[in-house]
């Protein structure tokens, strides 16, 4: 595939913290103009199939995809896994023991909400949860924008759900070693997700660029809808300088709260490897139109 793709290899659905199917992901994805398309749900792979079948109705190029969360020493991180066997078993028990420490955690949260008086908070944001065992922050942040505690949910995370915040609750992720083994042994690439985002100082960035080298990942998200543009260019030098591929992808979670929308993205700067030519042989290409139906 060619360098100057318009891929976007980064997005999440009702089976995690998104508010669209993957079906009208896939649509929306084709109307804006994206030719090869990823679905990346956070620590699940549930949405896949129908993922799959959604890119090949909608004539897209189709990489499998998950987000994961780990602890990398105090900070959380998110590795990107693309182009994997997302029935792998290995993959799959990781992802589950990952998701499991979810539900204990957001009744935690709701806990610590309710003694500063903000009650029903976990039956809250169960409401916007499509699958319970998913349930995270940003769903706290929607029943608290509903319920017009806040304005928008960047409010709500200034104000109730960062660290030293009353709905704060902190929860201890995979290890990036094993996030990293579970894709590259189920046959995809680990890529390390808006890298930008964790405001690392340099020491422990090239710690956390370094020991991901280590345990075999091989990307880097290097245009994504978190990074400001002198960013690109900052993350594809250090693309360069570790030998990784670079990959890009909005972080779409929904029409009303994302910044980035599918096919808004600049293309990658030159010079890069991008992850797509790495995975070829992983892309679900769509079948041609029957002959006399193409339009």
């Amino acid at each position: 595939m060619p360098d100057m793709l318009n891929a976007d290899l980064h997005c999440h659905s009702t089976f995690s913290d998104g508010t669209l199917s993957p079906e009208a992901l896939a649509k929306r994805a084709r109307e804006r103009g994206v030719q090869l398309w990823a679905l990346t749900d956070h620590d699940e792979v549930s949405g896949l199939d129908r993922a799959s079948a959604a890119a090949a109705q909608q004539q897209l190029a189709f990489l499998s995809g998950v987000e994961i969360s780990v602890s990398f020493g105090e900070t959380t991180v998110h590795i990107v896994g693309l182009g994997f066997d997302w029935q792998h078993p290995g993959l799959r028990a990781g992802l589950a023991r990952t998701r499991g420490g979810r539900e204990q955690r957001a009744r935690d949260m709701a806990a610590g909400l309710e003694k500063v008086g903000i009650g029903g908070a976990y039956e809250g944001a169960l409401r916007y949860v499509g699958n319970p065992d998913l349930i995270s922050r940003t769903h706290f942040a929607r029943f608290l924008v509903d319920t017009r505690v806040c304005r928008d949910p960047a409010e709500v995370f200034r104000h109730y759900l960062v660290e030293g915040k009353p709905g704060f609750v902190p929860h201890r992720w995979a290890r990036l070693q094993d996030a990293v083994q579970w894709i590259v042994q189920a046959g995809g690439m680990a890529v390390i997700a808006h890298p930008a985002r964790y405001h690392l100082n340099g020491g422990e960035e090239h710690a956390l660029f370094s020991s991901f080298k280590d345990y075999g990942g091989q990307g880097v998200e290097v245009v994504t809808g978190s990074h400001f543009p002198h960013e690109y260019t900052t993350y594809a030098d250090m693309a360069k300088s570790f030998g990784f591929y670079a990959s890009r992808g909005c972080d779409f979670h929904s029409p009303g709260e994302s910044g980035t929308d599918f096919g808004a993205l600049p293309p990658l700067p030159s010079g890069v490897q991008p992850v797509w030519q790495a995975l070829e042989g992983r892309i679900v290409h769509p079948r041609p139109p029957p002959q006399g139906l193409a339009h």
